[in-house]
């Protein structure tokens, strides 16, 4: 069981899939505030600190897309966007921003409830022994979600930190995009490769001296990525 009683808010400001989504997720337990433009989604984070948002991309006053841009400022809340553009380059350019998984219309509602379990599994700290893996000049703090850089904390989302941590679990080998799909997306097996590309792009701007020279967070061409151990 995914944890539960968790404040999620959604800004959807279609009623009919705001009602659908609310009602899936109050089914497995979770406390929903709905807002219906992109202004309040922002205001409504910062005042009520929710465990994550449901985004939609189309919103009034203020778009998806600059939702996620200003909240990526000050919040590492996770981030599930929503989006009826069936077209990857959309898609990609939220999770640069910091998104932390994208689900296109129509989509079933059940699977969107799996997909905000999944998120707020890795959001939280990992129950049992933490596992602090130092690779480097990067350490990687399951116990507290954590990321720094020669003692220096880092800002990462919650779909950052699981492609991180696995691959930080294991130094040295090389991921194949796939393994890294099912190590950090869990059940969702139809996230695109791209996406995993996002993710290591957006971590190598945030561990790597120079990221278009990396040297820890490093691509083997035709095979995957690997985090070198020194």
């Amino acid at each position: 069981m995914g944890p539960m009683n968790a404040r999620v808010l959604v800004a959807e400001d279609d009623p009919k899939q705001a009602h659908l989504i609310r009602t899936y997720l109050e089914r497995d337990g979770h406390d929903v505030l709905v807002v219906t433009d992109g202004r309040r989604a922002v205001d409504e984070t910062r005042s009520r600190h929710p465990d994550l948002l449901v985004l939609d991309i189309m919103m009034p006053k203020l778009d998806g897309m600059d939702v996620c841009r200003v909240l990526r400022s000050d919040s590492q809340v996770p981030i599930l966007v929503l989006t009826a553009r069936d077209d990857e380059d959309t898609l990609l350019q939220g999770l640069q921003l910091g998104a932390d998984d994208y689900m296109t219309k129509p989509f079933s509602p059940r699977e969107l409830a799996a997909r905000v379990r999944a998120l707020l599994r890795r959001s939280r700290p990992e129950s049992g022994p933490p596992t602090v893996f130092q690779v480097g000049r990067l350490t990687v703090d399951t116990g507290r979600v954590r990321v720094s850089v020669d003692g220096e904390p880092v800002s990462v989302t919650a779909r950052e930190f699981a492609v991180l941590a696995a691959l930080a679990a294991e130094p040295g080998r090389v991921f194949s995009r796939l393994d890294i799909v099912h190590r950090a997306f869990g059940f969702d097996s139809h996230v695109s490769p791209r996406t995993v590309d996002a993710h290591i792009a957006n971590l190598r701007r945030k561990i790597e001296p120079d990221p278009a020279h990396p040297v820890q967070l490093l691509t083997v061409y035709g095979h995957g990525y690997t985090l070198a151990v020194d």
